[in-house]
């Protein structure tokens, strides 16, 4: 099987810069306070471990290609023995069609697909919940 031949290294936790660029990314999708909401429960959330493949299935996106400049660079990375950091994601919703959102780490994600699309990826998930507003408790 071809995940024993490739060895992946792995940081224990995302990098801090991962969770502002989350938020850039998010902001494209969402209001300031909904991405505020999302990126404080990305830090929150523990390390869980999912397929490259089921990751991009699960967010509807295509495979970049391997010659793509970022997912070669993680390539490279992987080839050299260099730790990768975990990749952010927001939990989508199969009942309203809604697909999961990779925040940070779509190159990375593609890069393993590339190396062996069955090794499991650390990842954090956020839930996407609708966020209550505090002007609707008046009396």
């Amino acid at each position: 099987m071809a995940s024993e031949l490739i060895s992946v290294k792995w940081k224990d936790e995302p990098e801090d810069h991962d969770y502002p660029a989350a938020a850039d990314y998010l902001e494209l999708l969402a209001e300031p306070d909904v991405v505020d909401a999302v990126v404080a429960r990305l830090r929150e959330a523990p390390i869980v471990h999912k397929k490259a493949k089921d990751i991009l299935r699960a967010a509807q996106l295509e495979l970049l290609s391997a010659e793509n400049s970022h997912v070669r660079r993680d390539l490279i990375k992987i080839n050299n023995g260099k730790a990768l950091s975990p990749v952010l994601l927001v939990r989508g919703d199969f009942r309203t069609g809604t697909p999961m959102v990779i925040a940070d780490g779509y190159h990375r994600v593609c890069a393993i697909h590339w190396a062996d699309e069955n090794i499991a990826i650390p990842a954090k998930i956020a839930p996407l919940t609708t966020l209550r507003s505090t002007t609707s408790k008046r009396s």
